[in-house]
């Protein structure tokens, strides 16, 4: 007599499957997957777990699942990820976002509402990759004008796609650069933020499979150090900064002391307190321009 799948037990099969497979968190991919296959929301499987699952579903989420099983992250194979609250596209031209770069949209909001109610800020957002952070400011700053920064035109094509589904390509500028190269010279901004690449080569080869053999390395990996892109940004920050302007960079942990070096060795800016992650660990340095 043949099993009956009902959704409980795929979702128990699968995870069962994905944990030998080495998924960091096979419940929850096995969730999104089904979820994804039957075109509903996760939530909604708690309800239909005793409900059987039909063929086409079942090869549907076959293939996601052996997919992952291979190594292919969950975003690309459902095509968004959720970022501070808000459903973006994303795709293997870009970076999966992380739970530690909604530090930098914390802070740019917390340093935004610190000005007049009202008052137009200028923003650069240098490496936006999906452009979740550019959305993010401007779905919650109304009053914003957002430069975004690529050097991949693929990234910029997908972070374009996330402004027109959120209503806010209107306010953003997109713009390919390696860094702010491309942005005219007598451009100014009230904040910088970046997330840019500070994997050093050496590391990446510790990444685990899904990063190493699936995320564009061009937004992980620096160089040998780690800090080359933010020795490059840092002098080009405080050029473009409006004096009393702020940068703000996502950094490893590992590289904490080192990015602190470069912002003091840059005269026009003042070093902020390191921004710490939910483990303590150091994930954003910030500058603020004082001549």
């Amino acid at each position: 007599m043949s099993e009956t799948w009902t959704i409980g037990r795929l979702l128990e099969w699968t995870a069962d499957y994905l944990a030998d497979h080495d998924a960091d968190s096979p419940r929850l991919d096995a969730e999104i997957l089904l979820a994804e296959a039957r075109g509903c929301k996760r939530i909604d499987l708690y309800a239909a777990f005793t409900e059987v699952a039909d063929e086409k579903v079942r090869v549907a989420f076959r293939e996601l699942v052996r997919r992952r099983a291979e190594g292919t992250p969950v975003a690309y194979l459902v095509g968004h990820r959720e970022f501070y609250s808000l459903k973006f596209r994303v795709t293997p031209a870009v970076l999966i976002p992380r739970p530690e770069t909604e530090l930098l949209v914390v802070r740019l909001l917390e340093l935004a509402g610190e000005r007049p109610p009202g008052d137009q800020i200028t923003i650069a957002d240098v490496g936006t990759g999906s452009g979740v952070i550019a959305v993010c400011a401007a779905k919650h700053l109304p009053a914003a004008r957002i430069t975004a920064v690529d050097i991949s035109e693929p990234a910029l094509a997908v972070a374009e796609s996330n402004a027109r589904d959120h209503k806010v390509a209107d306010r953003i500028d997109f713009l390919q650069s390696d860094l702010l190269d491309a942005v005219d010279t007598d451009r100014r901004f009230d904040l910088i933020i970046s997330n840019p690449p500070y994997v050093t080569s050496e590391e990446m080869q510790t990444l685990a499979a899904t990063v190493k053999d699936h995320e564009p390395q061009v937004a992980l990996v620096a160089g040998t150090a780690g800090t080359e892109v933010i020795e490059r940004l840092v002098p080009q920050a405080a050029e473009r900064l409006h004096p009393g302007g702020h940068l703000l960079i996502e950094i490893s942990p590992m590289l904490e002391q080192a990015a602190q070096r470069l912002i003091d060795g840059e005269e026009r800016l003042q070093r902020g307190p390191i921004i710490k992650d939910m483990a303590g660990h150091a994930r954003v340095v910030q500058a603020r321009r004082t001549m």
